[in-house]
This record gives structure tokens, C-alpha cells and sequence, in this order.
């Protein structure tokens, strides 16, 4: 496999060729997936027709797997490439996540780990004791937030931040630039600028900081990781003025760098929580796959029946009319997005406030990231207990 630049909507422009084999092997090495480890290991014998189902299936890898790189494509080719060696299995598509809508994907898919983000800060934001013990008011309106990263996750985290709950986004970074405006930041036109030149640096809406590390030096009131593991480390954790630090990424803070942080007063939502958006998701569109069949096919068109009827009765009764956005909004069912999100939602609440209370009553001197680890393992040992499971 031997690879082109990848194209403005993410896709590597990929040639498909002949894998080196080893000498006396029957591992078969797929070199030249842009940005991935050097080589690609397959063990797969080079002599087998099965390698070039193997080199479709990873030859639009990306950059790293997952829902902040790469595009639904991977998910749509692994889902094929595992159906070609498992043909007629009725829940083949089930394999894997993350695919289009239109190969058994799941509408909210995309953007769940970044609006998993918001409804986990937003919720953190609803205990007025934990905030105020920090010098912030309950509610995210016009809390001034920095986002390092501004790939799937961070635009999504920032757009649903600003849009929903009214944050001011003062400062963006990437590997390249980092810009800050104190008023706050149009995240719509900085991502439109983003896709046409690949860069943030230069943005008319913001100012281009001297270099792209200058993004730790922004004093905010929320400071969101979004990029890649070991971010905030050793060398500029004493740079950093938040009073919440939100993991989006996977392991984006060095454990010296976070005990920095907490001893400055930082209050840490940890990644492991946080982050969790997407593999929720994943895990109802497996559940939508598993069972072959749309979330709110069903129920959809007779919700807006019943809720539409209720509502032309209640203007009878009270001779007025509901205004038109209203009655769009209050008539509607429910479909496949507004399930999903909800249950994303939900899930982010009960976690949170499941780890808060592990955090206050068994804990109390440890973070976050210590309760969420006591909240999981005790989830596993309670399922081990009475599974009967032994040792």
C-alpha cells in the first residue's frame, strides 16, 4: 500500500498494491498508511487472495484510529472486509462501530464524544458547591473556555458549549498555530476557515498567538484538551491558569503534570469519564445493529399523532394558538438523533454524579480520576460477586 496526501474531507487518496511479504513468513507487511506506526502487520499469507481484503479494510486508516481522526469509511470497510470472511453471519454489520448511515451507522455518531464533553461540563457546572468552591458561579453562561485540539472532538465540545449553553470560546490551538480572542471565538466560521486552509493559523476572527504552545498561557475559566496523550506535562503544567481542566482527549495530563495542577486548585474531569461520549454511542449503535432496526421507527409517526392532536385540543379549549415554533417543537416525535442524544445525555449525568459520590463520601481527599476508577472496578467486582465467579 503505498499512500497520497489525505484530501480536505479527510479520506487518504490511497494506490492499493502488491504488501511486502517476509522471507519465510506468512506475516505480510502493509507499509505507508499515512501517519500510522511504519508498518502494518497482517498475518495473513502473502500468497492468499485474502490480503487484498485486509489492504481495503486498513488502506483508509488515517492517522490514528478513532472517532478524532480517520472518517465513518473505516468503519463501513472493516464492517465489509469482516462479512467477506464471515459471509451470511446475521449480525455481521454488529462488528464494528462507527460506521455511515447508510452501512447500519447510527445518527449522532459523529459528534457524540464532543457532545459528551458538553453534557459532562454542564453537568459539573450544576453543583453549585463544588463550583463556587472554586470562584465560578453554577451555569456555563459566559464562562471563558480555551480548546487545544480543533479536530472531531474539539469543534464539536466548543460548538455545543457556545451555541447551547452560551461559553465564551477565547482561545483555540492546534499543532501549528493557536489564536485568542477575549470576546470569544465564532466557532462556525473559525471551523469553516479550518477546512478551507487546513489551518487555524491566520483566522480574521481571532489573534495568532507567537507560537502554538502559547495556548497554556491563556488564563480561562475551563481548559479543554482535545488532542493527543502527555499534552500537559512536566514542562508547562506551572503555565497553566484554569480552574477546571476537562479531558476530552485520552491521557492528555502526565501524572506530575496533574498533581501540579491540583496543588494551583485546579478542579480535573478526568478523561476517563469524560471522554466517554463515543464508545457510548458506539455502544447503542450496536445495540440499534444487534436488534435491525431503527431507534424510534416505531413509535416515531404516532407520537406525532397523539402529541399533535393534544395540542389542537388544548387550543380549543383555551381559544389560542400555540406559536408556530412552538407547536413544530411540542408536535414532533421523536427520532433516531434526539434518542440517541438523550441517552448520551443520561448516561454522562448518572455517571457524573455516580463518581461525584464516591469522590465526597469514600474519598474525599483524592479527585476524580481516583473516584472513577473505584466507581469501575467496583462495577466489575460487584458482577464477579454475583456472577459466582471464582477467584
Amino acid at each position: 500500500i503505498s499512500s497520497g496526501d489525505v484530501t480536505g474531507d479527510g479520506i487518504p487518496e490511497m494506490i492499493i498494491g502488491e504488501p511486502h511479504a517476509i522471507e519465510g513468513s506468512t506475516t505480510t507487511i502493509f507499509e505507508g498508511v499515512p501517519g500510522s506506526t511504519p508498518e502494518l502487520v497482517a498475518t495473513i499469507s502473502s500468497d492468499s487472495d485474502d490480503y487484498y481484503l485486509f489492504a481495503r479494510s486498513v488502506a483508509y486508516a488515517g492517522d490514528v484510529n478513532g472517532d478524532d481522526y480517520g472518517d465513518l469509511l473505516i468503519g463501513a470497510y472493516h464492517a465489509d472486509t469482516y462479512d467477506a470472511f464471515h459471509p451470511g453471519g446475521i449480525d455481521n454489520i454488529a462488528c464494528v462501530t462507527g460506521k455511515p448511515i447508510g452501512q447500519a451507522g447510527i445518527r449522532g455518531r459523529t459528534e457524540a464524544t464532543g457532545r459528551g464533553v458538553h453534557f459532562g461540563i454542564r453537568e459539573a457546572f450544576q453543583h453549585a458547591e463544588d463550583i463556587e468552591g472554586l470562584g465560578l458561579s453554577p451555569g456555563l453562561e459566559g464562562k471563558s473556555v480555551v480548546v487545544q485540539g480543533f479536530g472531531n472532538v474539539g469543534y464539536h465540545a466548543s460548538l455545543y458549549l457556545s451555541k447551547d449553553d452560551g461559553c465564551r470560546i477565547i482561545g483555540v490551538g492546534e499543532w501549528d498555530a493557536a489564536i485568542y480572542n477575549p470576546n470569544g471565538i465564532d466557532i462556525d466560521e473559525l471551523r469553516e476557515f479550518h477546512v478551507e486552509t487546513r489551518s487555524i493559523r491566520g483566522f480574521p476572527g481571532a489573534e495568532t498567538l507567537p507560537a502554538p504552545d502559547a495556548i497554556w498561557d491563556i488564563e480561562c475559566d475551563i481548559l479543554i484538551p482535545a488532542a493527543l496523550e502527555n499534552q500537559i506535562n512536566l514542562t508547562n503544567a506551572h503555565r497553566i491558569k484554569t480552574r477546571i481542566l476537562a479531558e476530552a482527549a485520552n491521557g492528555p495530563t502526565t501524572p506530575g503534570a496533574e498533581e501540579i495542577l491540583i496543588e494551583k486548585g485546579a478542579y480535573i474531569i478526568p478523561d476517563v469519564y469524560l471522554n466517554a461520549g463515543g464508545v457510548t454511542v458506539s455502544y447503542f449503535e450496536w445495540g440499534k445493529n444487534l436488534s435491525h432496526m431503527r431507534f424510534g421507527r416505531l413509535q416515531k409517526h404516532l407520537a406525532e399523532l397523539r402529541n399533535e392532536r393534544l395540542l389542537r385540543s388544548l387550543e380549543q379549549m383555551v381559544d389560542r394558538k400555540f406559536p408556530p415554533t412552538d407547536m413544530d417543537f411540542l408536535s414532533g416525535g421523536h427520532d433516531e438523533r434526539d434518542l440517541v442524544n438523550s441517552g448520551l445525555e443520561e448516561a454522562m449525568i448518572s455517571a457524573y454524579r455516580s463518581v461525584r459520590e464516591i469522590n465526597k463520601t469514600m474519598v474525599p481527599s483524592e479527585n476524580m480520576r481516583t473516584a472513577a476508577f473505584i466507581d469501575a472496578i467496583q462495577k466489575v467486582a460487584l458482577n464477579y460477586e454475583q456472577a459466582g465467579v471464582f477467584p
